[in-house]
């Protein structure tokens, strides 16, 4: 097997945020779930964003910012994605390879536009996602790079992708190059309500190809519909050879065949937002992996880099994760 030029290459939505802050209230008036992501068409997107606040317009999408993570811990990354040949695809387009990842996935002309997510921050920091995907899931097997998947380390797919039979065939498709080519595959699994819509697919998926698996505590129950957290964790450990498992203001649990971490959550000051929190935990655990460091290790790394997101609005770095780590002597 020949050496990986990258560290991961993620697949997954290119989506624009564009964050504003709002109460409670604000949330039942829209139909909003809070602290989750709904799909919605266009017009629902501009109801909202009619009816909010100041908002900040940035290039999001889970794993395109789980690939800018790793570029700040100094990791190598590089991103698959679809955006259009408009203002918010070109603005993706320059921030992803502005932080240091690679992205050459032409954009679409004469199609849907480029994806948005209003993204409703309340007052406790928690986030709530609406979602027009416009162009992202029509991502095709002709747009996935077969030769940048080989030269990857691990190939990290979204689950949020699953939504369109186009992305499902890419993802299925990148999976079986990444195997055939010795190489890792790790999905999120992105969203309970994500699950729901998707578990027995999810789980085929998971027994048949994913060798990590990254999911918070509402997302694994979903998937095993499982009562308590113990239980979906020993299911997982059975479906996959790694589980991450993040839960919060509890930390993380890790499980590696017979071998377990516990990790603690890094401390806080004050959380601002919390989107992208595990994004950037997967971006920290990745690094770690891919740098041959132990289970314990990706995890606090992970935990590092999710403080630091949650620490003020958005869900990019603003400091450099790899100074952060190295004052911590990881």
């Amino acid at each position: 097997m020949t050496a990986a030029k990258y560290d991961v290459v993620g697949i997954g939505n290119a989506i624009v945020d564009i964050i504003g802050r709002c109460n409670d209230a604000f949330l039942v008036e829209h139909g909003a779930s809070k602290g989750h992501m709904r799909l919605v068409e266009a017009d629902t997107v501009k109801s909202l964003y009619d009816d909010m606040g100041p908002a900040v317009e940035m290039s999001g999408g889970s794993v395109a910012n789980t690939m800018v993570g790793i570029a700040a811990f100094g990791g190598s990354a590089a991103f698959i994605g679809k955006v259009a040949d408009d203002e918010f695809g070109r603005i993706f387009a320059h921030d992803i390879r502005s932080a240091g990842v690679t992205f050459t996935t032409p954009p679409a002309s004469g199609r849907a536009p480029t994806a948005r997510s209003l993204i409703l921050v309340t007052p406790d920091g928690e986030r709530t996602m609406n979602t027009y995907l416009g162009v992202s899931p029509e991502l095709d097997h002709g747009e996935v790079d077969a030769e940048l998947i080989r030269t990857a380390s691990v190939v990290y797919l979204e689950g949020y992708l699953f939504d369109r039979p186009e992305a499902k065939a890419a993802f299925r498709q990148a999976a079986d190059i990444a195997v055939k080519a010795g190489r890792q595959v790790a999905l999120s699994l992105s969203d309970s309500f994500c699950v729901d819509r998707h578990r027995a697919e999810f789980l085929d998926l998971i027994r048949g190809h994913i060798d990590i698996l990254f999911a918070n505590e509402a997302e694994i129950l979903a998937l095993y519909q499982a009562k308590a957290f113990e239980d979906a964790a020993r299911m997982a450990r059975g479906d996959t050879k790694l589980a991450v498992l993040t839960r919060g203001s509890k930390g993380s649990v890790i499980f590696s065949g017979e071998k377990a971490a516990t990790v603690a959550p890094e401390p806080v000051r004050s959380v601002v937002d919390t989107t992208g929190a595990g994004d950037l935990y997967a971006a920290g655990f990745l690094y770690g992996l891919t740098a041959g460091k132990p289970i314990e290790v990706c995890g606090r790394l992970g935990s590092l880099a999710a403080a630091e997101v949650i620490s003020h609005m958005g869900a990019r770095p603003e400091q450099s994760l790899a100074k952060l780590a190295a004052a911590r002597g990881l």
